[in-house]
């Protein structure tokens, strides 16, 4: 966290001619602190910081600033006491000095005081209203209070202050996601890994995001390179291995899940993927191992009763999985696998009707849940049913738009495999507006415009419209990109391959078609027909002598 924390500049103080050698050393001092912090040397830029404010002729903002540079030292070595005392010590010294609240405000927030570091962010912000880093710093606070509509303003703000910054654009995709807002997340998570390359928690984000759309080779793809930044995190090799179990590849899903094991081996989580995994490919004894191991390790932990459940009925024990099945829905009993787990145990009892409702109300609860999905697939159900409440007068053409939950989406008999989720922008009720189908070169493709809610701005409410990408060949949702927020309005220019949006928040996206991909993949098949042919084809009589 401290390594977003705003530092001051090292600057020589403006004094007489005759006075320069000590100022000037204590200003060296200070400078050789500062590059020590930023090198990564927390405990050098300490003893640089401490001799330069051994300096009596300091003033009392100067020292302020050195006070406050060594406090986010302290901070980085671990000793928050000695950092709180010299955030306060520069409060006092120079109470004007926004930086000294947003670093307070960090450290307060990472010891928990999350209602302390609020006051400490609100003063920066006070003090300096266009300090975006004290804006995304109190986003961070809020949403971890769970205030996620002023989340959502602090990051904007601090994302149209600072465009190219990858940490509020990863903050506020981590405030889309907790507000079942995947397709927005996916967006920024994108704009900040393009921002910064290396930022592994946005790959990872990004990846969840894109399991919960089910685009199982993407997460893969984007789990791969979050794991090359960070290659002894367990937790990225299970949720590859579940993106991996999802995608039918056992064989790769078992690999990571065993390697998050050796990572982590007290960590019952792995043994219980793993035994699912083992199970699913009918390897019993293995599965039952692993999960009897995950629930020695956690007693409590309502994923391994819920996968040895299933297990059990894979392995023909229905009534034995049952009592699992039970034991898992006492300790969580709206946690998705669970519901999962007690649809397959009815299912297997012939009670269609109750396991069909509780597979859907696994996937509301964790649409990535493929297992659920294949399920209701199994059993002939789809999406559309008595829990979708239409809104009236909210279609266009063939669409038309119905709520589940707090959840919207426009659905059609025309398309019935695709159902596009409506997301929101702001407060309001969705309604279509536009549905186009693309002419050739982009056959397949087409746009659903809509409204997307009325969101504060300096003039009032402001209303906003959301367009989604579709893939009708696909039956899939390409992206979900902002089209309007009060007079602004993107700028798009498609293409052959793909779609540029300029958006109306500044920031430019685009997105890959259909046709692209197909492309690429017709390419890469003709030029495996070449390389065959050229195997194939007979060497002549000069080949045989020079090659």
């Amino acid at each position: 966290m401290f390594r977003r924390a705003l530092m001051a500049c090292a600057l020589l103080p403006a004094i007489g001619a005759g006075a320069l050698a000590a100022p000037a050393e204590t200003g060296l001092k200070a400078q050789d602190a500062a590059t020590a912090l930023v090198r990564g040397d927390a405990g050098q830029a300490v003893v640089g910081y401490t001799d330069a404010l051994k300096d009596a002729g300091l003033t009392n903002d100067r020292r302020a600033t050195l006070l406050n540079d060594r406090a986010v030292a302290y901070a980085r070595l671990g000793q928050t006491k000695l950092a709180i005392d010299d955030f306060n010590r520069a409060a006092q010294l120079f109470p004007e000095y926004a930086a000294i609240y947003n670093n307070r405000g960090n450290l307060l927030l990472a010891l928990g005081y999350t209602e302390e570091a609020i006051k400490d962010f609100n003063r920066a912000i006070v003090l300096a209203p266009g300090y975006a880093a004290a804006l995304s710093n109190r986003a961070g606070a809020l949403a971890k209070d769970g205030d996620h509509g002023e989340a959502l303003r602090d990051y904007t703000a601090a994302v149209r202050l600072m465009p190219q910054a990858a940490a509020p654009l990863a903050g506020r995709g981590r405030v889309h996601m907790a507000a079942g807002r995947p397709h927005a997340a996916i967006r920024d998570f994108s704009r900040a890994v393009t921002s910064d390359p290396r930022f592994a928690a946005a790959y990872r984000n990004r990846a969840e995001a894109k399991l919960d759309i089910l685009r199982m080779g993407d997460a893969i793809e984007d789990l791969s390179r979050a794991i090359a930044f960070d290659v002894s995190n367990p937790e990225l090799y299970l949720l590859r291995g579940q993106a991996y179990l999802a995608s039918d590849n056992a064989a790769a899903a078992l690999k990571d899940y065993s390697h998050a094991i050796t990572l982590a081996p007290a960590m019952a989580r792995g043994y219980a993927e793993r035994g699912l995994a083992y199970g699913l490919t009918q390897s019993f004894d293995l599965a039952f191992a692993d999960l009897n191991r995950a629930i020695e390790l956690d007693p409590r932990g309502a994923l391994a009763f819920a996968y040895r459940a299933v297990v059990y009925k894979m392995s023909g024990q229905t009534d034995v999985g049952l009592k699992d099945a039970e034991t898992a829905a006492k300790i969580d009993p709206d946690g998705a696998e669970v519901l999962w787990a007690k649809a397959e145990i009815e299912e297997a009892q012939g009670r269609v009707e109750l396991a069909v409702a509780d597979y859907k109300k696994a996937l509301a609860a964790k649409p990535r849940l493929k297992l659920a999905s294949d399920a209701l697939t199994r059993l002939g159900a789809d999406g559309a049913d008595a829990e979708d409440r239409e809104i009236a007068d909210a279609g266009v053409d063939v669409w038309r738009v119905v709520q589940r939950g707090s959840q919207f989406y426009a659905v059609s008999e025309r398309y019935r495999r695709l159902r596009i989720p409506l997301e929101m922008a702001g407060a309001g009720t969705p309604k279509l507006l536009e549905f186009e189908i693309k002419k050739p070169p982009l056959r397949g493709i087409a746009i659903l415009r809509f409204s997307a809610g009325a969101i504060a701005s300096e003039t009032g409410p402001a209303p906003t419209e959301q367009v989604a990408i579709l893939d009708l060949q696909a039956n899939s949702v390409i992206g979900i990109e902002p089209h309007r927020e009060g007079d602004k309005v993107a700028n798009w220019t498609w293409q052959n391959d793909r779609v540029v949006v300029a958006s109306v928040d500044g920031a430019t996206d685009e997105f890959m078609l259909r046709n692209a991909q197909v492309r690429a993949a017709e390419q890469e098949q003709r030029r495996q027909r070449r390389q065959q042919q050229q195997r194939a084809k007979p060497k002549t009589f000069f080949q045989f002598l020079f090659n």
